[in-house]
């Protein structure tokens, strides 16, 4: 008979809580460190945040996408990005911030005409300093509102040192994720947005998963210290999370590797954000739950233990 493939073996028996300091310590950290890459040298914005030219394109027939992104950076109009949409004939152009759109459009217009002959400039747009800073800040507005209902939602769930430990812990993992555009300088864009935002939600279910077995244990061990507690429910749901994570990673992985420009790099954010994600229910939301739950979630063993001993009597 042939057993399953166990990425985890059956009972467990690890100890994390023992690294409890030290994975805080590290994570605060990474964090502190990620904060001074997003001031310096700060992040590699696309034109959705800085402005720029938005040019699309209808080629007489399909192209390589490497060939059309050697010719526009050839023109000298900064920062370069396409993607193919609709039709394999239609690209989108996005172009750096350009002093004139007719200069822009000239510019493009007699490449299009002596690379690629029966070329269409469906669409030029300028995409000005105000726009940019609309999509900026709808898309920190998005983020906030996201982990206020993850607030909410955990708030109500759980007690509320649950829903410390989790925003607390996505606050420092959307913090190293920003560290590593800053660090990799990867383009941000919408597309970005739109990873951060998924990898909230990836790492808010992941934590509960966690999070309820810890509940589960603390009504089923009404006499195990948490610290034992914590330790167990993170054993019993290893190979969940082991198992959830690597599915996927190895999904996203492709995109990573073969995938465009713009898909490599929200690609390369969700697999950062997979670890860092993962890694950080163990080893920063679970001591955060025991720091905040030590007296509250076992009243009556932190009153025990804050007992002084009892004197010596002589004989």
């Amino acid at each position: 008979m042939i057993r399953p493939l166990r990425l985890v073996p059956d009972n467990t028996r690890i100890r994390f809580m023992r690294g409890r300091f030290a994975g805080l310590i590290v994570s605060a950290l990474l964090s502190l460190a990620s904060v001074v890459l997003f001031f310096y040298p700060g992040l590699n914005y696309s034109i959705d945040f800085e402005g720029g030219v938005v040019v699309e394109v209808r080629l007489p027939a399909a192209q390589d996408m490497g060939v059309l992104r050697d010719a526009f950076r050839g023109l000298g109009l900064g920062e370069v990005s396409l993607q193919q949409f609709g039709s394999p004939r239609d690209v989108l152009v996005k172009l750096g911030r350009q002093a004139g759109e007719a200069g822009a459009r000239n510019t493009v217009a007699a490449m299009l005409a002596e690379k690629f002959p029966g070329s269409e400039i469906r669409r030029l747009e300028v995409v000005g300093a105000r726009v940019s800073d609309e999509l900026f800040h709808k898309g920190l507005l998005a983020t906030s509102l996201s982990l206020l209902a993850v607030l909410v939602y955990i708030w109500f769930r759980f007690d509320w040192q649950f829903g410390v430990g989790v925003v607390s812990t996505l606050l420092l993992d959307i913090t190293k994720t920003v560290g590593f555009l800053g660090l990799t300088r990867l383009q941000v864009d919408l597309n970005s947005v739109a990873a951060i935002l998924l990898l909230v939600g990836y790492s808010v279910t992941d934590k509960v998963v966690v999070y309820d077995r810890i509940r589960e244990n603390l009504r089923k061990f009404k006499t195990m210290p948490l610290r034992e507690l914590i330790d167990l429910s993170i054993n019993q749901t290893l190979g969940r999370t082991v198992a959830t994570s690597l599915t996927v990673l190895l999904s996203i992985l492709p995109f990573a590797i073969l995938g465009s420009e713009t898909i490599r790099g929200f690609a390369l954010v969700i697999i950062f954000g997979i670890v860092v994600g993962t890694s950080s229910s163990i080893f920063i939301a679970s001591p955060i739950l025991l720091f905040l739950g030590q007296k509250r979630l076992r009243p009556a063993l932190a009153a025990q233990d804050s007992r002084p001993a009892p004197a010596a009597t002589g004989s």
